[in-house]
């Protein structure tokens, strides 16, 4: 793993651009339900490797670990459209010894309208094994570091919370 070492300097909150594709939406123009998980998921990855030099893939390749998705739960506050330059935001919000608990946002490009929200769990997993394994010292170091707590007890409550902001 290629994690950085001064990991107070780290970013909690990750911030990438993406634009609204055609293949991607329904025939309103709207972004399709389902796309929204791909460019929340991919946004995530790739900002995981800009920010902390962790590339999972790399990871499953050489050292045979990863993480698979436990769960996602997602709210659409608002649609976006084709074409539209988005911003995504994410940031880890809870761990423990092989789970991560992840908060995604898609926001118009500016932030000042909240398009959708995700909470997606993640468990880290053997592929050799095949089977739930224990995050390294390494990985819980950049966790503890970079782990912002929410202040919410559920997700209908972030969600709830969120789009009353964006009224």
């Amino acid at each position: 793993m290629n994690t950085p070492h001064n990991t107070t300097a780290l970013p909690k909150v990750l911030e990438s651009k993406a634009r609204i594709r055609f293949q991607d939406c329904d025939p309103f123009n709207h972004l399709n339900n389902a796309a929204y998980i791909n460019y929340l998921i991919n946004a995530r990855e790739d900002q995981l490797i800009k920010h902390y030099g962790l590339d999972i893939y790399k990871l499953a390749r050489t050292q045979g670990k990863s993480w698979v998705v436990g769960s996602n739960q997602i709210a659409y506050l608002k649609p976006a459209f084709l074409m539209e330059p988005v911003t995504i935001d994410s940031q880890l919000f809870h761990y423990g010894a092989n789970e991560l608990h992840v908060e995604l946002r898609m926001w118009n490009h500016d932030k000042t309208e909240i398009k959708a929200v995700m909470w997606s769990s993640f468990v880290h997993f053997s592929l050799v094994e095949q089977k739930r394994i224990d995050h390294e010292a390494e990985l819980m170091q950049l966790f503890e570091a970079v782990c912002l707590p929410l202040n919410a007890n559920s997700f209908q409550e972030r969600a709830a919370y969120l789009k009353a902001k964006n009224i």
